[in-house]
């Protein structure tokens, strides 16, 4: 598997009962404390392997760092918080590189395993499917409203509580569910994924916006006046192929196209069994984890229904 669906790693078989996992993902800091930014791009990065249904086995790292301006203690902060991550993980750190660079960057390549017949994609939704969404969503207004002072302590507390949740556990849940399709909600925010995963399985979803986990405060700073500076550029993506109900605020619109950082997975799983994945979720301790839609047959010009 390569780049044809925009897929969220790319996967080589290796024989009938072993394939590679392979991505590489990288950030700039949304907090200012080293071990906490690495711990979150660490998350970030590993997410991919289990958006796939794979297990992270190896991890590397990639560093840009200004080293005529910070020190070198806030590079091992940032590699402990990642090596913490990764062991929680179960993967090992072998290695990576490091550059020079005016800001920080951080992030890792991540190597996994899959068995080539539980390799889960972001195509193959199926009408009758119910759509699970795992972690809420906001952190990308959440993080640019906090630069100002928008945002309470006790709501980007809980918004960094979010993102260091590594995605393991709810893989692991899902996995033993019939899920036709499977992706995790990043950078083009639930919008962007979830188009690609209605135009790649040839179905509509459908998507009903108050069922939406959203992290404290996060409408609230739409509501302010504060966006992302990904946000028109993932309008742009979907809104040929997006319908947004007129009782929908430009505001409720604006969280469907939050870029998310550490983001969870978006699971299309068998209607049938959607109510006892949920269940499985909350008591594995998944408990952001909620129904937000449904997979319909295709209409005509219309991918995602935001109702």
């Amino acid at each position: 598997m390569g780049i044809e669906t925009s897929d969220d790693a790319g996967v080589y078989r290796l024989n009938d009962e072993q394939a590679m996992v392979m991505t590489v993902d990288f950030i700039t800091p949304p907090v200012d404390d080293p071990f906490l930014f690495g711990q979150i791009a660490a998350a970030n990065s590993l997410s991919d392997v289990y958006a796939m249904g794979g297990k992270p086995l190896a991890c590397m790292n990639l560093v840009g760092f200004p080293s005529d301006k910070l020190g070198m203690d806030i590079l091992d902060g940032i590699i402990a918080g990642a090596l913490h991550k990764i062991t929680e993980a179960g993967a090992v750190l072998v290695g990576g590189h490091t550059v020079e660079d005016e800001e920080p960057k951080f992030g890792l390549s991540v190597t996994g395993m899959v068995h080539p017949e539980k390799i889960w994609r972001n195509v193959g939704a199926q009408p009758g499917d119910q759509l699970i969404l795992t972690k809420p969503l906001g952190s990308g207004v959440l993080f640019n409203a906090n630069l100002k002072q928008w945002v309470s302590q006790e709501a980007l507390q809980e918004c960094l509580e979010h993102l260091v949740v590594l995605n393991k556990t709810a893989a692991e849940v899902a996995s033993g569910f019939e899920i036709h399709a499977a992706t995790d909600i990043t950078g083009f925010g639930l919008a962007g994924h979830c188009l690609n995963m209605a135009r790649g399985s040839g179905v509509t979803l459908k998507i009903t916006v108050a069922d939406l986990p959203v992290m404290r405060e996060a409408l609230e700073m739409y509501v302010k006046g504060m966006s992302t500076g990904a946000n028109l550029a993932n309008r742009r993506k979907v809104e040929k192929y997006t319908r947004y109900e007129k009782t929908l605020t430009r505001f409720q619109q604006e969280l469907t196209l939050d870029p998310q950082t550490s983001g969870g997975l978006l699971f299309s799983v068998a209607g049938t069994q959607a109510e006892s994945l949920l269940t499985a979720l909350h008591l594995a301790g998944v408990t952001s984890a909620k129904i937000i839609g449904s997979v319909l047959p295709s209409m005509e010009n219309i991918a995602l229904h935001f109702a």
